[in-house]
């Protein structure tokens, strides 16, 4: 097997099994398992970078505020993905955080036209109608817009536009965004805990154990979809991003036995059409392209 294969494959897999992870974690407050999240990734990741001797870049780039402005506003858009995904999960809600997911690539299609001024192809138009139909649909039937999903989505998204322009790798930006996140994080923590309301230090020794996991279970994923990334070709990378909300959908209903009645799977069904044809419009012409070079 390719190595880029298996090792992003293996990234999304972890991904999709997220909601059993946060579900451990339920008896936690979402905000205080957010803030151990950025504690204890940084932590590990401190251990990685002493390991490897990988601290020169990071006197360069807190020199530089452009760099530091830039994945501030980035740490921003992945602490409320994040709060938002942990908090979707605590609430039986996997399947709505695995719609953000499923549509995050059309979404950024959306951001490409609205920001960088991109042009669609026809077959794209068709894609992102079929998912606005499948949204639609879904806020007329709630009466009211799938708004979990909308948040990761939008927030994942403008994530990734963020961090495809950014100045660091994968490994030296998640560094640098937890750093910029520590300090609240830290006050966040400090003051919970004098104030009583600290559910860590009652909560089983399983829990805190799992918590101070959150580091690995956070960085590892990523640093193997850094790896896989760089090995395959993007056609295969955007077709294995489906792994992780398709297996997400699986628990949601087989596993926690969340509502998905007609109603639900006929937006979900518009939804997964457009992803269909916007995958399979880019692999037709990433083949086409390819045939063209002699």
């Amino acid at each position: 097997m390719n190595p880029g294969l298996a090792y992003a494959a293996t990234a999304y897999t972890a991904w999709g099994l997220f909601p059993l992870y946060f579900k451990a974690l339920h008896h936690v407050p979402p905000l205080q398992v957010l803030m151990h999240r950025v504690v204890w990734s940084l932590a590990f990741l401190a251990i990685v970078l002493t390991t490897r001797r990988h601290w020169a870049w990071l006197g360069r780039a807190l020199r530089d505020m452009k760099v530091v402005g830039g994945f501030a506003a980035s740490a921003l858009l992945l602490s409320v993905n994040w709060f938002v995904y942990i908090w979707a999960v605590g609430e039986g809600r996997v399947v709505d955080a695995s719609l953000g997911y499923f549509i995050t690539p059309l979404v950024n299609v959306m951001l490409g036209l609205l920001l960088l001024k991109e042009r669609l192809r026809p077959l794209q138009w068709g894609a992102v109608g079929l998912a606005a139909a499948g949204v639609a649909w879904l806020a007329w039937q709630s009466g009211g817009l799938p708004w979990v999903a909308l948040v990761l989505a939008m927030t994942f998204g403008s994530y990734g536009l963020l961090r495809k322009t950014a100045a660091l790798g994968a490994m030296e930006g998640l560094t640098m965004e937890t750093l910029l996140m520590f300090p609240v994080a830290l006050a966040y923590l400090g003051w919970q805990y004098t104030s009583g309301n600290d559910a860590v230090g009652s909560a089983p020794v399983t829990e805190q154990l799992l918590l101070a996991a959150s580091g690995p279970i956070t960085a590892i994923p990523l640093l193997m979809f850094a790896a896989g990334a760089r090995r395959i070709p993007m056609s295969v990378l955007g077709l294995l991003q489906y792994i992780a909300p398709t297996i997400q959908f699986l628990l949601g209903v087989a596993l926690y036995h969340e509502p998905f009645s007609g109603a639900r799977l006929v937006g979900f069904a518009l939804i997964w059409s457009g992803l269909a044809m916007y995958s399979c419009e880019g692999l037709w012409r990433s083949w086409t392209r390819r045939a063209a070079v002699p």
